[in-house]
């Protein structure tokens, strides 16, 4: 109880003194809106926040899923041949380093659909943590049971499904807390450098809009409920590890 009540606590202690210091200083709306003013402009927005909120959240999730997915099944091909982990690990760090913006227009060009681009951006963001995580758990077997696998002369599909898998769970779960937010970023960038307008447009066009027309209280809404989306992903992927290893494993025992 303890791990949630005190960040709320410091968490309304921090808008309480942003509160004080907007009306003491009389600092004007189009410069650092109040929680208040934030509050009024997402009652007064709601409809049009919550549908860029859903698009947002549709394409972190779809990105999410695809990069899971992925790099998993790159993890699992690394795992089997020392060959193929050699010859394509360094694109996947490529990948990783290389500034999603730079790459995002041509993504954007390439790939028709406006929705496939952003997902494929998010993804390519979101990807490389489960690959390194996956990969690294799937290696990291004790040698005593691997040893006693191998005496007992078990297939390379005995291992990997009785022993790699369980083994690598714990470092799976954490690629996943990873890239839960790095999918909801990418998703963010992606619509930014995307920068289209009309219907179907997340809360990344809302920021811009709002930063153009100067209504600083709506774009400080739309932060907010990216901040709270990001909360969101990782309490429930922190759910998910503790379902999938709290009755069993040392990282959740030991909480």
């Amino acid at each position: 109880m303890q791990q949630y009540v005190l960040p709320v606590l410091l968490a309304a202690f921090l808008i309480g003194l942003w509160q004080l210091w907007t009306v003491a200083a009389q600092v004007p709306s189009y410069l650092v809106p109040s929680p208040v003013d934030i509050a009024k402009t997402l009652v007064a927005d709601f409809g049009l926040l919550m549908g860029a909120l859903w698009v947002t959240v549709k394409i972190t999730v779809l990105a999410f899923l695809s990069a899971a997915v992925l790099g998993v099944l790159i993890a699992f091909a690394f795992v089997q041949s020392r060959w193929i982990e050699a010859a394509f690990f360094p694109y996947a760090v490529l990948l990783q380093v290389t500034p999603i913006v730079a790459i995002a227009p041509l993504i954007i060009v390439w790939v028709k659909d406006p929705t496939a681009s952003l997902v494929v951006c998010a993804t390519l963001v979101a990807l490389f943590p489960i690959i390194s995580n996956t990969t690294v758990g799937l290696r990291s077997v004790h040698p005593g049971l691997a040893a006693y696998f191998q005496l007992q002369r078990a297939s390379r599909w005995q291992v990997l499904l009785r022993l790699r898998i369980p083994s690598a769970l714990p470092y799976f779960f954490a690629g996943l807390r990873i890239s839960g937010g790095l999918a909801l970023i990418g998703a963010v960038v992606a619509e930014f450098v995307a920068g289209t307008g009309g219907t179907g447009t997340g809360l990344a066009y809302q920021i811009l809009q709002s930063g153009y027309q100067l209504n600083i209280p709506r774009l400080f809404a739309a932060l907010v409920l990216i901040s709270l989306t990001g909360v969101a992903v990782f309490a429930a992927l922190a759910c998910l590890t503790r379902w999938a290893l709290g009755g069993w494993h040392e990282s959740e025992l030991n909480r």
